[in-house]
């Protein structure tokens, strides 16, 4: 394990080993305890009493966060001529279909989000060996497969994000920037927490919240009391 540096001595050194914290305080903490010279993203795992290999605890949805995620999202819109301008005036990046479907198929995925509509999706669905694994495969379930492109890229610039519970049973989001006051860090975060607590499949059973951890980029983890957040 790589030697800490001085001052990320000093930033473990005000976390207290085996504490637990309240949501509000760790979105305080957080940003006492990040040493990144650039402005790290502010990330929240979720553990939960779930199964993810089966299919009635699977644990999929989108929190839009009040404030954002204080990244910029690069948005590409795969849509027929009739829908482009729609697309382009909601703020999307890349706006087209046949070009950018032969470029995906060539290797090109430098985007954050694919929109598409379901008329198109019989061209995009052959994508997904190229998008699969990067996570970009338009889906309904997370709005991204739509006739309203203008308002799925605006939901999308303006915070909207789409989570889903990995194989181990964690849900991993982000909920902004170090940069962003600790309220606005808190309010996120709690939004996220309290979308997952309304999605509680009904054959999950026992503790649902197993544990909560709120972390930046390379900072360590802090233990959140569950018990302590409002609304779940």
């Amino acid at each position: 394990m790589a030697k800490l540096t001085k001052n990320q001595k000093k930033a473990h050194a005000k976390l207290e080993s085996g504490k637990t914290y309240s949501l509000k305080d760790a979105a305080a903490l957080v940003k006492e305890i990040t040493t990144t010279k650039f402005d790290a993203s502010v990330d929240i795992d979720v553990a939960l009493g779930v199964d993810p290999r089966k299919a009635n605890q699977m644990v999929r949805g989108i929190a839009t966060l009040p404030h954002g995620t204080g990244k910029t999202v690069r948005v590409l819109v795969l849509c027929t001529p009739d829908k482009e301008e729609e697309a382009k005036a909601a703020g999307a990046d890349f706006v087209g279909l046949d070009e950018y479907v032969a470029k995906i198929e060539g290797g090109w995925t430098d985007v954050d989000i694919i929109i598409t509509t379901p008329a198109c999706m019989a061209k995009v669905g052959k994508l997904g060996r190229v998008l699969g694994p990067r996570n970009l495969m338009p889906n309904p379930k997370s709005g991204t497969v739509t006739n309203e492109v203008g308002k799925a890229v605006t939901d999308v610039k303006g915070g909207k994000i789409d989570f889903k519970v990995d194989k181990s049973g964690i849900i991993h989001a982000s909920v902004g920037k170090v940069s962003f006051p600790a309220e606005k860090i808190y309010e996120n975060a709690l939004e996220v927490l309290q979308v997952i607590s309304k999605l509680k499949p009904s054959a999950a059973k026992g503790t649902y919240f197993k544990s909560i951890h709120v972390s930046s980029t390379m900072s360590p983890g802090i233990a959140i009391e569950t018990k302590s957040v409002a609304g779940i």
